[in-house]
């Protein structure tokens, strides 16, 4: 995973002095390139005890390391992309109507790309199977996410499948601690603190069913109350209606579940959806 994501992903569990240096070079990644340790520090209105930290806290030994990451990955991005993202993934006053609509559609690539990248295809597989063995599905996420969640649903009453996506979070929480023990719950949450789906999964979980996570912080209090973590990668923008570019990146992991299971049973996968298909077209 690039070091942009991972410092998007560990940004809301640094410390506040700590996330403005993560701030500075969300807003300007080629700040690192043009500035000193001591350059970052003042201008994230920090000390250059704080940075180092920051460097550890996303997994470098310190700035030079940093720095080396970061030029090959805005090189290469900007080799596949333009010099767009040089910028930082946020939508910026100065930029014209064409680069905001460069920068996301950038960025949507690149999150499709890191999601697959670093997905755990044993543990893909393995849901696959599980959930070809459960009796009930259950597929539930708040706010952006729960249209992430009614999607998965969809695709997956469409092969046949028995799944419900509760529409609430009451409605939720009385599936989980109503269906039976042989049901898989999955619960969508990108930024993995979400409340509702933690209890979600945690309800779930007490009546022994398989608890899935869809986030984008593998140590997440939503993370942590699952029993399989499929990770999204996503570097989303403040100009975001509930949620841009991380709502691509969830899709995407829906995709993949149903290619996943459409694998196992080709031919039964191509009826239901061809049986579908001609009883809703008008």
């Amino acid at each position: 995973m690039s070091v942009q994501s991972t410092i998007e992903a560990a940004a809301a569990s640094l410390s506040p002095s700590e996330r403005r240096v993560a701030d500075s070079i969300r807003a300007n990644p080629g700040i690192v390139l043009t500035h000193s340790i001591t350059g970052l520090a003042e201008a994230s209105r920090t000390s250059v005890a704080t940075v180092v930290r920051f460097c550890r806290s996303v997994g470098l030994a310190g700035y030079s390391q940093l720095r080396m990451r970061l030029a090959t990955e805005l090189g290469m991005e900007a080799a596949q992309f333009g010099p767009t993202l040089s910028s930082g993934a946020d939508i910026r006053t100065d930029d014209t109507l064409a680069d905001a609509i460069s920068k996301i559609a950038s960025l949507e690539k690149l999150a499709i790309d890191e999601t697959v990248a670093g997905v755990d295809v044993a543990a893909l597989d393995a849901l696959a199977e599980g959930i070809d063995r459960a009796s009930k599905l259950l597929s539930f996420g708040m706010g952006a996410s729960h249209y992430v969640a009614q999607d998965l649903a969809q695709k997956l009453a469409r092969m046949s499948y028995p799944v419900f996506c509760p529409l609430d979070s009451h409605d939720a929480w009385a599936h989980a601690a109503l269906a039976p023990p042989e049901t898989v719950s999955i619960g969508f949450s990108h930024s993995g603190e979400t409340a509702e789906t933690v209890r979600f999964l945690r309800l779930s979980a007490d009546q022994g069913h398989t608890t899935v996570a869809v986030t984008s912080v593998p140590d997440s209090t939503v993370a942590q109350a699952a029993s399989v973590v499929i990770r999204t990668v996503a570097r989303d923008t403040s100009l975001r209606a509930g949620a841009m570019v991380s709502r691509i990146a969830q899709l995407c992991v829906v995709d993949l579940i149903c290619v996943a299971l459409a694998r196992r049973h080709y031919d039964d996968t191509v009826g239901a959806l061809s049986l579908a298909g001609r009883v809703i077209k008008i």
